[in-house]
């Protein structure tokens, strides 16, 4: 992948603690990006900005650790507040943190499905509550690291949370269709992209070897080059912009899903 500076951009990426979420925080700040890195603990994450300082030679003063743990939706609305008032300007917000939806049906104490709102209903949230930062300066997008997998999925309009039948590997897919669908949602110009099966603790729902995480990150930090133009709703499976799954397509979807989305983030917003 050639090699852009992104010294002046300041980039948040969820789930950067392991994975493709560190890897693309490791990408973004060796082109000189500020990196905000997101864990679900304050621990976990100033542990991973350590590691990019030890490990791959980052300056300190390009990295802020930032936690949420996106099964508690106020811990989101509570990062992106604290997110607004040390970073009034923010040019990308990488939607990456993910979980596999569990064997059994698991509900969040929000009472969401898990990978609902792990994967979709936080990102959404927070996309939201950032809004004003991404749009304080032209050119501010979101990249949601979505898969291959929404796909094979649908939304189930009358049982999101998925309460009647149960499977993990629907639940997981149904998240990713969600994100998927919010990419083409027109209040923050936002594209979705697959990274590739990816060798991360996800792997295990494709049943098929991967790529390196750095190999996928890649996919993702080039989507946060500036000079590279996006389309409001695109879709990218790795560097090759191709059409989303019918499902993921249509104003009406959209418009449904903001619907659904803004009931089940409550107060939050």
């Amino acid at each position: 992948m050639s090699v852009f500076d992104l010294s002046s951009r300041t980039v948040l990426v969820t789930g950067a603690t392991s994975g493709i979420g560190f890897e693309t925080a490791r990408q973004l700040a060796e082109r000189g990006a500020t990196v905000l890195v997101h864990g679900r603990t304050a621990e976990a994450a100033q542990a991973a900005t350590d590691r990019l300082v030890a490990t791959a030679g980052i300056n300190a003063s390009q990295l802020c650790a930032f936690c949420a743990d996106f099964t508690r939706l106020e811990e989101v609305e509570t990062m992106a507040r604290r997110v607004l008032a040390d970073h009034p300007r923010l040019d990308v917000l990488v939607n990456n943190a993910a979980t596999a939806a569990p064997e059994r049906h698991t509900l969040t104490p929000d009472g969401n499905e898990i990978a609902l709102q792990v994967n979709f209903l936080s990102h959404y949230l927070l996309t939201c509550l950032l809004e004003p930062a991404l749009a304080r300066e032209p050119g501010g997008r979101v990249v949601n690291v979505s898969s291959s997998l929404h796909r094979t999925a649908s939304i189930q309009w009358s049982d999101p949370q998925r309460a009647r039948r149960y499977s993990r590997l629907a639940a997981y897919a149904q998240s990713q269709l969600a994100l998927t669908v919010f990419a083409a949602d027109p209040r923050v110009t936002a594209v979705s992209v697959h990274p590739g099966v990816c060798e991360t603790d996800l792997l295990s729902l494709y049943g098929i070897e991967g790529s390196t995480a750095a190999q996928g990150a890649a996919h993702v930090v080039r989507l946060c080059n500036p000079a590279i133009d996006v389309i409001n709703g695109a879709y990218y499976d790795r560097d090759k912009r191709v059409e989303p799954a019918p499902a993921a397509t249509g104003d009406r979807t959209v418009r449904r899903l903001s619907k659904l989305a803004d009931q089940l983030v409550g107060q939050h917003a």
